[in-house]
């Protein structure tokens, strides 16, 4: 499950020319959008995790995270972060989960982010949206959780709030026997 995180001063979403969601961000302060990104292997775990960790991630004003400061987050699914460029012109959309599958997840994302005490205004589940904000700093940040990385996590009660985002490609976690084995194979 992939996240663009953008920390902004103000953002809505609207379909069809009407606003459907906004934040109320006091004058000074900041909030966040979240594009959501779902790929075939992705759980409610997953999504729990990455809500967890766009919630807490220290990027607004004095390192401080939305948990911190009560920031409103602004969620919107976007399958094109699955798009994939390498080749031809057209991007592929072949790891992008099908929206049976990505709209529970997307959900998920919303409702363990509210459990948390955020506010959460969202987008409109395949539909047109146009999105407007004002992304201050710039920051924008992308954050990835794979199922690969929670098989570790399965029987405990809950997901530890410290467990580290690990760098992947095509979903696939990229680990110390995974660059061997690589190299191995243009030797």
């Amino acid at each position: 499950m992939r996240a663009v995180l953008q920390r902004v001063t103000s953002a809505s979403v609207s379909v069809d020319g009407a606003v459907i969601g906004e934040l109320a961000i006091p004058a000074g302060s900041h909030g966040l959008v979240a594009l959501i990104g779902v790929t075939h292997d992705d759980t409610p775990d997953t999504a729990v995790k990455l809500a967890d960790k766009i919630w807490r991630l220290r990027i607004l004003e004095g390192e401080k995270s939305a948990a911190d400061l009560d920031a409103p987050v602004l969620v919107i699914s976007q399958f094109t972060l699955y798009a994939n460029t390498d080749k031809g012109r057209r991007p592929s959309w072949n790891a992008a989960a099908p929206g049976s599958v990505a709209e529970p997840l997307v959900d998920t994302v919303v409702a363990a982010l509210r459990a948390s005490g955020a506010h959460v205004e969202t987008g409109r589940f395949g539909a047109n949206m146009q999105v407007e904000l004002v992304n201050d700093g710039p920051v924008t940040i992308s954050l990835e959780v794979s199922e690969i990385a929670l098989q570790g996590l399965r029987g405990r009660s809950e997901l530890p709030t410290g467990f580290p985002m690990l760098p992947s490609v095509d979903g696939h976690v990229i680990t110390d026997e995974l660059v061997d084995e690589f190299r191995d194979d243009q030797a």
